[in-house]
């Protein structure tokens, strides 16, 4: 084991990370585990459900990425094309044993009460997937009465609104738990920005420890690497390339065992801050301008945001948000220089540099080893990337074709089947 980290205090942080997607709002996933949680507390269920309930809350909405599929899950009650990520949330899911109980929930939570009794699950699941529908429901009608404070006074136009689709949508019984929970001022006041990281604080504090291996680090970096990589086509696979072209490297730089592994981990998540980017913006397949490029320049201080949060990831939060960082410290967002940015996070820059160049997306073919190795000479002469980790790449820049265009095959099955 050479990172000490707690697998509660990661996932809740890369949890964060799916809030990026609302772009102006960052708190939804956060606001339906409260409320979920709370109905669960209301229903006199034992901490240890209750538990669940806020953390599948949390990650309901893992199977999105899109800015525009968020503004459908804010901006209406109901739309068709509604179950997809619903789909893509069970599939990333089902696969991580930590996350197996919350697989199935997730993939109906947007699934009509009446529609799901005549479904062959569990009554279970049926009854935390119908209790997130609802208050993810409950969210959406509040979201537009957040930004002017006014959920108070409609808290009361909100619950007659839930009301009105007991037997439909909402179990009935779920419902009627729902009002019991909401008709306190409290309810809704746990759900405002300080309310909720009074909450996170309090739920961090819990003494049941969960010490994470590298295969659990790896893995779930893996999924929230699939999830950026899944925002838009032009992105697809890059940070699993990038990681794996960083490990390659390391190892040929004698950097050690344990920081390989940490920098494969900095690799798959170092595009986390991407979420926040608006899909028009990602998806452009012209040159940016200028207030565009300033939009996109932000996402390595969001990963720098989300990662920081974790302890023992301390060096891989560094990694990860300084690879846009260049060695004359005209990068960004730190303009970090010189000897203080360490030769890992050099290499991931170098690795984000190839991987993007060789990687094939839908308005060009990928760059060939020739084409690709004349620019990454030409920025180490300019001093924008680092001259050994160049050298070593460009020695063997065929095998680092390879390396840099992976297929899902590549990493554990249970990812791969997703």
């Amino acid at each position: 084991m050479s990172i000490k980290a707690d697998l509660r205090h990661v996932i809740y942080a890369l949890s964060d990370a799916l809030d990026l997607v609302g772009v102006d709002d960052v708190a939804h996933g956060k606001r339906v585990g409260i409320m979920a949680a709370e109905c669960g507390r209301a229903g006199g269920l034992p901490d240890d459900e209750v538990a669940f309930l806020f953390d599948l809350g949390m990650l309901h909405d893992i199977g999105v990425s899109s800015t525009r599929t968020h503004c459908h899950l804010v901006e209406e009650f109901d739309w068709d094309g509604s179950q997809v990520h619903c789909e893509v949330g069970h599939a990333l899911l089902k696969g991580f044993a930590p996350f197996v109980p919350m697989a199935r929930p997730v993939l109906y939570h947007h699934t009509r009460w009446e529609e799901l009794t005549r479904t062959e699950v569990t009554p279970s699941v049926a009854r935390h997937a119908n209790l997130i529908y609802l208050v993810d429901r409950v969210d959406a009608l509040a979201a537009p009465h957040y930004a002017d404070n006014s959920v108070l006074q409609n808290t009361d136009a909100l619950r007659d609104k839930i009301a009105g689709h007991a037997g439909s949508y909402f179990s009935p019984e779920l419902v009627e738990l729902f009002l019991k929970a909401s008709r306190t001022e409290a309810f809704w006041l746990m759900l405002e920005p300080r309310s909720i990281q009074a909450c996170l604080l309090e739920l961090l504090k819990r003494d049941d420890d969960y010490p994470a291996s590298i295969a659990e680090l790896k893995q779930l970096a893996c999924i929230f690497a699939r999830i950026v990589d899944a925002k838009s086509p032009f992105t697809a696979e890059h940070s699993l390339g990038v990681a794996q072209l960083s490990r390659f490297l390391a190892e040929r730089l004698g950097v050690t065992e344990e920081n390989c592994d940490k920098l494969e981990i900095a690799g798959l998540l170092h595009d986390l801050g991407k979420l926040r980017v608006p899909d028009e913006i990602l998806d452009k397949p012209g040159r940016l301008d200028a207030m565009e490029r300033r939009i996109i320049n932000t996402h390595s201080f969001e990963t720098f945001r989300i990662l920081h949060n974790i302890a023992g990831f301390e060096e891989i939060t560094r990694w990860a948000a300084w690879h846009h960082e260049e060695p004359d410290g005209s990068g960004y967002p730190f303009h970090i220089k010189g000897d203080a940015l360490p030769i890992e996070a050099r290499i991931l820059r170098v690795a984000d540099i190839f991987q993007a160049m060789v990687q094939k997306r839908p308005y060009r073919t990928g760059l060939s080893v020739k084409e690709v190795s004349g620019f990454i000479a030409e920025l180490a002469s300019q001093g924008r990337i680092d001259a050994q980790v160049t050298a070593t790449l460009l020695a063997v820049a065929d095998e680092a074709m390879v390396v840099a265009q992976p297929t899902f095959h590549h990493f554990p099955a249970s990812l791969a089947s997703s």
